[in-house]
């Protein structure tokens, strides 16, 4: 079986970093996502998609990340329910991510990082250092 997701979008709100119990942090946002299609009025839509970051990237992107932000995630879908104060039971879908890359720069939303630019160590896959010929 296969649960993997691949998304590119904006951010809507700064990210919200929390603690668990035992100290782990979970970091939680919005990424804004626009389909690749225009529907009947020539408009293109929008899906707004929640994402959970957990542990130390979820401090980095809670440090570096922002309302309007570029970023690519890779992770999983999944699915919980819980009941609110009322009583009525409630199901989220969100995007559990393992890999957070920024593609633009803190200062300049909406551009492309360039190669001097800060990267953060989750945004380079394990191992990748090795690979370097030089």
């Amino acid at each position: 079986m296969l649960n993997r997701v691949i998304l590119i979008g904006r951010l809507t709100r700064d990210p919200e970093l929390r603690y668990t119990p035992a100290g782990v942090p979970v970091a939680h946002f919005s990424l804004a996502v626009s389909r690749p299609f225009s529907n009947q009025q020539g408009e293109q839509e929008t899906d707004f998609i929640d994402i959970v970051v957990w542990r130390k990237q979820a401090e980095t992107c809670a440090n570096y990340l922002g309302k309007g932000r570029l970023a690519a995630i890779e992770g999983r879908l999944q699915s919980r329910s819980y009941e609110t104060p009322d009583g009525q039971r409630r199901r989220v879908w969100e995007v559990v991510a393992d890999r957070v890359t920024f593609l633009d720069s803190k200062g300049k939303v909406g551009s492309t990082a360039s190669e001097d630019e800060f990267v953060p160590e989750e945004s380079v896959p394990a191992g990748a250092a090795d690979d370097v010929p030089f």
